[in-house]
């Protein structure tokens, strides 16, 4: 692991995935992979559980990054079994991160409303509905203590998040990314060279829902036809 990031979603974290794969670093690890490393579940909560650096490293195995949920909540785990890793905190306004949060993640995984496709796709999906489970056992009622929908109760865990990362890791192993990034920056941060390519910004508020819906049809496509019921 050569780069953590310590952002919360909803704050640039699909564009800097994104970059860190055109640096080189990859594969980079986004919180969209869970439905895609169920296998990993167990691990993940092992290592949730507890703290311990070889087991982080154990889940990690493979990737050069991450970046987004659920990697984000342990991002202090991470920076001890990862010692020589670089740390990139994403960030916006908070008010507008609380709004984006609301309108997508939120809407589509936390609330009780949850999306139909996420439905269908824990009903058929092999661990898609463990993968949901524990990432609402995180973000939502452990993250947030269960009052994400409380606004100013959720921009202060954001505030308090970022501040923390802030003041715990050192400033030379640090950085703090803001919208309209380019790449200038980040190349130097990680001494590389900077791409001819534009810096990617993905995964604007609008098309997130529709992004998701996509997938997850795409998952519950992959699925074999239920059989019809023999009696």
């Amino acid at each position: 692991m050569r780069v953590i990031g310590a952002g919360l979603g909803r704050t640039g974290t699909s564009s800097l995935q994104a970059a860190l794969e055109r640096l080189g670093f990859a594969p980079c690890f986004h919180g969209r992979h869970m439905r895609e490393c169920a296998d990993r579940l167990p691990l993940w909560r092992a290592a949730a559980a507890q703290g311990s650096p070889e087991l982080w490293r154990r889940l990690f195995t493979g990737y050069d990054a991450t970046v987004d949920w659920p990697s984000a909540a342990f991002w202090r785990e991470l920076v001890a079994a990862f010692p020589d890793a670089k740390v990139i905190l994403t960030v916006r306004d908070p008010r507008q991160w609380y709004d984006s949060m609301t309108e997508t993640i939120f809407r589509v995984y936390g609330s009780e409303n949850r999306n139909a496709w996420v439905t269908e796709a824990a009903r058929v999906v092999p661990g898609m509905a463990e993968v949901g489970a524990f990432m609402r056992e995180l973000v939502w009622d452990r993250f947030f203590a269960g009052r994400f929908a409380d606004r100013d109760h959720a921009i202060r865990v954001y505030d308090e998040h970022n501040a923390a990362v802030r003041a715990a890791v050192d400033p030379s192993r640090l950085l703090i990314v803001r919208p309209g990034m380019t790449w200038e920056p980040l190349c130097s941060f990680l001494g590389v060279a900077v791409p001819a390519q534009p810096y990617p910004h993905l995964n604007e508020g609008g098309h997130y829902r529709e992004t998701i819906e996509q997938q997850l049809q795409e998952q519950i496509g992959r699925q074999p036809a239920m059989r019809p019921d023999a009696s």
